[in-house]
């Protein structure tokens, strides 16, 4: 009798939980995994925005990505704002949550300001980021010529043009993840910090033995979401320069967006964003074999 109740009060519990998630996962199929299937038949088609109907065409659009240079140049940038940007960003983001942990008068003010630009629409910031690199009138090189300094023309100058995506992306994001690191460094035991203290050790040695591997979780997950928003990089390059000049930078998914959109050519589009959505799957997957092992377990 004890049996038949548990196994019937475990029943009511996973009939509960199915109830419970029952709306999540309705909304997820209708609004993520159906699009995505049909995308992914799509892209094995003919398809065009301004043509009723599709045509089977198997391979011949993913066949056609090998031989795309736009296509692999696109590949090339959006691959060295991530190199750029993971580690930079990460960097900045962890030394500005372990400036703005301590316990200081005023500090809050300054975690307010260090938030303050992940809270502006990314559109915005680009539109205002477009008028400081003007090289005539923008604020950016009124202050370089003000200290004698060279002027830089992120908008025109193929050679330059991505580092000031690169500092667009950087300054938009940083307060986040300090954010993150911030939580992480709280959830950190004092008597860890005590204990070194009484060894001798100094700040460096703490930072080092104490604080990085006890936050080894929170710099996984910093990574892998860092990652991920570095190479589906958008709104700044369309907003800002619009994939120029000459292509300097033009990231795949603006390349996905114009060849669907620009150029109707859907199927295409799509086999393209399959193969990217597969490179920044397995980019995860690897960064997720690498972190797996903690100290902490």
């Amino acid at each position: 009798m004890g049996m038949q109740h548990r196994f019937s009060y475990r029943n009511r519990e996973i009939a509960a939980a199915w109830l419970f998630t029952a709306p999540s996962l309705i909304l997820l199929a209708v609004f993520m995994f159906y699009p995505m299937l049909r995308a992914f038949c799509l892209s094995f088609s003919d398809s065009n925005l301004i043509r009723p109907g599709a045509d089977f065409v198997g391979l011949a659009n993913y066949a056609r990505l090998l031989e795309d240079a736009p296509f692999w140049h696109s590949l090339g940038h959006s691959f060295f704002f991530g190199i750029v940007v993971i580690p930079v960003q990460t960097v900045i983001a962890f030394a500005l949550a372990l400036l703005v942990q301590r316990r200081l008068p005023g500090i809050g003010f300054f975690r307010t300001v260090y938030f303050l630009p992940v809270v502006v629409s990314f559109v915005i910031a680009s539109a205002v980021f477009r008028l400081i690199y003007n090289s005539e009138y923008g604020m950016l090189n009124i202050v370089l010529r003000a200290f004698g300094g060279p002027r830089l023309d992120f908008l025109s100058d193929p050679g330059i043009a991505m580092y000031g995506i690169i500092l667009l992306g950087i300054w938009h994001a940083a307060g986040y993840f300090m954010i993150i690191f911030l939580a992480g460094l709280g959830q950190i035991p004092g008597d860890y910090y005590e204990a070194a203290d009484v060894d001798g050790a100094s700040r460096f040695r703490k930072l080092v033995h104490v604080t990085l591997p006890l936050m080894r979780r929170t710099i996984a997950f910093v990574l892998i979401i860092t990652t991920m928003d570095a190479l589906r990089i958008f709104i700044p390059v369309y907003v800002v320069t619009a994939g120029g000049p000459a292509g300097a930078t033009r990231t795949v998914v603006q390349h996905i967006y114009e060849t669907a959109f620009h150029h109707m050519d859907l199927g295409y589009a799509l086999a393209a964003a399959f193969v990217y959505f597969i490179i920044v799957l397995a980019i995860s997957v690897v960064q997720l074999r690498l972190f797996r092992s903690d100290p902490e377990d």
